[in-house]
């Protein structure tokens, strides 16, 4: 493949900047989970786009924040070594930051990070554009390239801009990273739970996905039906009644709509088993987090 380029890209920004609705954008499929509440993303998304010139490895990080134990630690050390492994970095900055020096930080740590980067500027359907002259006079001309996106309403003019501006950013490469033909190295356990955790975040108040977990059981793959059975840990008892619902309807809200979602991504039916369990104050307990997935490989 002559000229052929393929890399990784980071998308770096705080919790809530839209990295995961640019990142389902540029894949042109539904990969991150999506949502206003905080720790939507925990750990690093990798999304796969392909094409002929090049290939892109997307890492999505979770959002920046300065915290320095248990699962706020585990966050912290995931979107470092997502600057630490990336050849490209993306600062996403959104417009609706609730303050100047969010997007400042993002800009100071991309740019002392020493890798090349550029800046994409989100949320740009909001009446907001008032405060694009100051991130621009932020960036000084600094950013390898800066795109206006609005990833959620116009994701195919998202993917349109970004990628030609990443694929010649890319180091050349003799072959693809990945087959072309995934989106992602994540396996099918691994998205269905972030699925189910996804509608916990749509159907619940907004301190419980904080304190929630999901971990698929047992996953049993059939030609026409795959059997899914998870379990939802919270950290606190009193959260039960609350996931549940009177007569269980919460649960079974979230059950039907993680359950349409999975058999979109899969193209067949399935079968989803949820259960509640409590584990206290886990995301405190490192043999707990490493259960559920959360911890880091240096």
């Amino acid at each position: 493949m002559s000229n052929y380029r393929a890399g990784y890209v980071g998308l770096i920004g705080r919790p809530n900047a839209g990295k995961s609705t640019l990142l389902n954008a540029l894949l042109g499929e539904k990969l991150s989970i999506v949502s206003r509440k905080p720790q939507t993303t925990r750990q690093r998304i990798c999304g796969i786009y392909s094409s002929d010139q090049g290939q892109i490895v997307f890492l999505d990080a979770p959002g920046v924040i300065h915290a320095e134990s248990g699962l706020n630690r585990f966050l912290k050390n995931e979107y470092e070594a997502v600057i630490e492994d990336s050849d490209f970095l993306v600062a996403v900055l959104n417009l609706d930051a609730k303050k100047q020096e969010e997007l400042s930080d993002i800009i100071s740590l991309v740019e002392s990070s020493g890798k090349p980067w550029g800046a994409i500027i989100t949320k740009c359907d909001m009446r907001l554009g008032h405060r694009k002259p100051w991130i621009l006079q932020q960036l000084g001309g600094k950013a390898q390239f800066v795109i206006e996106v609005s990833a959620r309403n116009r994701p195919q003019d998202t993917q349109d801009e970004v990628i030609p501006q990443l694929i010649p950013k890319m180091p050349e490469s003799a072959a693809p990273l990945f087959d072309p033909e995934v989106y992602t190295t994540h396996n099918m356990r691994e998205i269905a739970a972030e699925v189910v955790r996804e509608k916990c975040f749509d159907f619940l108040h907004a301190e419980i996905p904080y304190g929630l977990a999901v971990l698929v059981n047992k996953y049993e793959e059939g030609e026409n039906l795959d059997r899914i059975f998870a379990s939802i840990y919270l950290s606190k008892e009193a959260h039960r009644a609350m996931v549940i619902g009177q007569g269980g309807a919460k649960l079974k809200r979230i059950g039907q709509a993680a359950r349409l979602d999975i058999e979109k991504i899969l193209g067949k039916k399935v079968y989803l088993d949820l259960h509640v369990s409590v584990k206290k104050n886990w995301m405190k307990n490192p043999m707990q987090m490493e259960e559920f997935g959360y911890v880091h490989n240096s």
